[in-house]
């Protein structure tokens, strides 16, 4: 316990034979439940997982592989048995440093948000230990991650070293970050903005050891952007229909309309004066370029609007811990619909 405050901790395991124990033992002791997710590691990361003596530790084991979202969901669950405040989400492949995760909780304990992330681009020196595929995959995702999730200030959206008020951690639908694999973080930003929950960077430095990591760039490239498309449909239905309806949408809309048309317009109409080699009519010119102009400032209205809504962190302001809060409870696990 910290402060009043009951801490949990969630690690998805596969192939970290050789580097869980030394996560586990550096996670400090006022974390009252560990939960590690065996995630069917072909490796002998269950065998090292029990070898462990730790009175704080739970194995959850998986007979077949769900992929980090599902191994994430599944240790939620089983944390969230435990009538915790805050649950810390932390790799097992030794990349994230538990002695820091006080960086983390503290925020989040205090009242400043609901969700604090690590942020390895605001370590310039660590961050040419990063490999150069892995740094050039972040910055792509970032400005996507944005706009899908509606946290502009946000910075590394791939970075799963974070901490989330259990609270909040209610309202998301679990099932949803399950089916997201190496995706649950963004899909975690995106439900969280739904509900108007603030976010926070954490600096973080970047480390990279022995690990290999699963993830690929190619992978990430064929649906990550597709995933992203979708977070940012349902995020502005959510939010700015069924919540609170938002002069966004219509300038999305109308925006999409008409600088669609006055692209698929402008272009067809060019390719027939190459063909015919004929001047096409002012007229006809300015019925592309009109639409054109009116629709991207529609959606840069749009996109400015969206963006003085982000949800942002606030000063310190102590919070008491959920389990002894007289408030009424949180609503049921998976408010957000599919």
């Amino acid at each position: 316990m910290l402060d009043g405050f009951k801490i949990g901790v969630v690690i998805p395991c596969y192939r970290v034979g050789g580097l869980i124990k030394d996560v586990i033992d550096g996670i400090p002791d006022y974390v009252d439940v560990i939960v590690a997710v065996d995630d069917a590691s072909p490796d002998a990361t269950f065998e090292t997982l029990e070898s462990i003596n730790r009175p704080q530790l739970r194995i959850v084991r998986h007979k077949a592989n769900l992929g980090v979202g599902g191994a994430v969901v599944s240790g939620m669950r089983e944390a969230l048995k435990h009538d915790l405040d805050i649950l810390v989400k932390l790799d097992g492949d030794g990349q994230m440093d538990p002695a820091m995760m006080i960086e983390l909780i503290r925020p989040v304990a205090e009242g400043r948000c609901e969700y604090a992330k690590g942020n390895r681009f605001l370590h310039g020196q660590e961050l040419r230990a990063m490999p150069p595929a892995r740094l050039l995959g972040n910055i792509a995702l970032t400005f996507l991650t944005k706009l899908s999730s509606g946290y502009w200030h946000l910075f590394d959206p791939q970075n799963g070293y974070l901490a989330v008020s259990v609270p909040s951690l209610r309202l998301l639908n679990l099932e949803r970050l399950a089916r997201r694999r190496y995706f649950f973080e963004n899909e975690m930003l995106i439900q969280l903005n739904v509900f108007e929950g603030r976010a926070l960077d954490v600096p973080f430095p970047a480390r990279y050891g022995d690990e290999v990591s699963s993830l690929r760039i190619g992978t990430i490239l064929l649906y990550f952007p597709w995933f992203l498309f979708r977070g940012f449909l349902s995020r502005l239905y959510h939010r700015y229909v069924l919540r609170d309806f938002s002069i966004i949408i219509p300038l999305y809309l109308a925006g999409f309309c008409l600088f669609g048309w006055g692209f698929v317009f402008g272009a067809v109409t060019w390719i027939e004066a190459l063909k015919t080699n004929i001047p096409t009519p002012t007229g006809t010119i300015m019925l592309s370029v009109l639409p054109l102009i009116l629709g991207l400032q529609m959606l840069l209205q749009g996109l400015m609007i969206d963006i003085l809504q982000t949800p942002r962190a606030g000063y310190p302001l102590k919070r008491t811990p959920a389990r002894t809060s007289p408030e009424k409870p949180p609503p049921p696990e998976g408010c957000l619909g599919p």
